[in-house]
C-alpha cells in the first residue's frame, strides 16, 4: 500500500508519498513564509493563492522522488480540515480530481489526526498514549486510544501557545515567525531577568492560557522605557517568556499524565506535535516531566513535528487499514474537532 499524502491546511504547501512499511519515500514541503513575512502573519488569501499554484509541481516532484508515477498509488489522502479554509479547498480538490480520474480511494483526513499519529510513522507506537499537540492554531492535551478515537483532557481558554509566540516576537522586534526567532534569541538570553506568570500553573484541570503572559511581556516592555529594545533586553524577554511557558505546559502535562494514568495504569508514553514541538527546551522541560512520571517520551523529528503531507500520508494509511474511505462528496471543514463530545472552549483562540 503505498499513499500520495496532501497538506495545504495553512502556510506550507507540501506532498509526500508513504509507504504502509513505514518508509518516507518523499516528502515535499514548499514554506510560504516570504509571502507572509510582510504582514507579521498569515494571509489566507494569499495563502490559497500559493497552494495553487504550486501543488501540482510539488506532487510531481513528490512522485519523482519517490520514483513511482500515479499508477503505483494505491489512495490519495489530503486534509479536510481544520484550517484556512481557501487552502483546505485547494488541497481537497486537488485529491478528489486524481483519486476520481484514477479511480483510487479518497481520504480526507483531519489535520491534527495527521499530528496526533505521526508517533506511529516515525516509532510504531502502540495504542494508546498521551498527546500533547502545540502549534500556531492549537494547544491540546490529548488521550489517543486509537485511530479516531481521541479523549480531550485539556485546551487552551484563550490564545494558542504558537500564537503567543508570534505575537511576542513582534513585540520584541524579532520578526516572523516567532516560534524559531525567539527560541533563537533566547539562547543568548537570561531567563530570570523578568519575573513572568506561569500561566494556570497550580490550578485544577489540563487547560491552558496564553492572553495574560502575554500582557506580562508587553508591560515589561513598557517598564523598560520608550526607545528602541536593546539586544540584551529582547533576548532577555525572550528567553524569560520560553522559560514561562515551557513551565506552564510542563504543569498542565503532569496534571494530564495523571488523569491519563488513570485510565491506562500499565501502558502509554507521552508524545508531543505540532509545530512548537520543535522547541528544544519545551523537548528537554517534558523529557523530564515524562521520566518522573515513568512514561517514555516521543517526540519525532523537526521537520515531521511542522506541517508536513508525510503525516496526512500515514493518517490515510491507518484508516485505509479500518476498511475507511471518503466519498467524493466530503466538504472541506474549518473546524474538525478530535474530539467531538468535548466542551466547548471558553477562548476564541481555539482553532477547532
Amino acid at each position: 500500500m503505498i499513499v500520495l499524502g496532501i497538506e495545504t491546511s495553512c502556510d506550507e504547501t507540501s506532498a509526500a508519498v508513504v509507504a504502509a512499511d513505514r518508509t518516507i519515500l518523499s516528502n515535499v514541503v514548499f514554506s510560504q513564509i516570504a509571502d507572509h513575512r510582510p504582514y507579521g502573519g498569515v494571509v489566507p488569501e494569499i495563502a490559497a493563492r500559493a497552494h495553487l499554484k504550486h501543488l501540482p509541481s510539488l506532487i510531481r516532484q513528490a512522485l519523482d522522488e519517490a520514483g513511482l508515477g500515479l499508477d503505483d498509488i494505491s489512495a490519495v489522502a489530503a486534509t479536510g480540515g481544520p484550517g484556512l479554509i481557501g487552502g483546505v479547498m485547494v488541497g481537497v480538490m486537488v485529491a478528489k480530481a486524481i483519486a476520481a480520474v484514477r479511480g483510487l480511494p479518497f481520504l480526507a483526513v483531519n489535520h491534527l489526526e495527521g499530528h496526533a499519529l505521526t508517533a506511529r510513522l516515525t516509532d510504531d507506537l502502540p495504542f494508546p498514549y498521551l498527546l500533547l499537540l502545540v502549534s500556531g492554531g492549537h494547544s491540546q492535551l490529548l488521550s489517543v486510544e486509537g485511530v479516531g478515537r481521541y479523549r480531550r483532557l485539556g485546551t487552551t481558554i484563550d490564545d494558542a501557545v504558537g500564537e503567543a509566540f508570534d505575537k511576542v516576537a513582534k513585540m520584541l522586534g524579532l520578526g516572523y515567525p516567532g516560534g524559531p526567532l525567539v527560541e533563537r534569541a533566547a539562547c543568548d538570553g537570561d531567563p530570570r531577568r523578568f519575573d513572568l506568570p506561569r500561566p494556570m500553573a497550580g490550578r485544577p484541570g489540563c487547560d491552558f492560557s496564553f492572553s495574560g503572559l502575554k500582557t506580562a511581556v508587553r508591560q515589561r516592555l513598557d517598564a523598560l522605557g520608550p526607545g528602541p529594545l536593546s539586544e540584551r533586553d529582547a533576548a532577555d524577554l525572550a528567553a524569560s517568556f520560553q522559560a514561562a511557558v515551557a513551565d506552564s505546559i510542563a504543569d498542565r502535562t503532569g496534571r494530564a499524565i495523571a488523569l491519563f494514568r488513570e485510565a491506562h495504569p500499565r501502558g502509554g508514553a507521552l508524545v508531543v506535535a505540532g509545530g512548537v514541538a520543535a522547541n528544544a527546551m519545551l523537548r528537554d522541560r517534558l523529557t523530564t516531566t515524562a521520566a518522573a512520571a515513568g512514561l517514555p517520551f516521543v517526540a519525532p523529528p523537526s521537520k515531521l513535528c511542522t506541517d508536513n503531507a508525510a503525516m496526512i500520508a500515514w493518517a490515510g494509511i491507518e484508516r485505509l487499514h479500518l476498511g475507511l474511505q471518503d466519498d467524493l462528496g466530503f466538504a472541506p471543514r474549518p473546524r474538525w474537532p478530535l474530539d467531538p463530545s468535548a466542551s466547548p472552549a471558553i477562548g476564541a483562540g481555539v482553532k477547532a
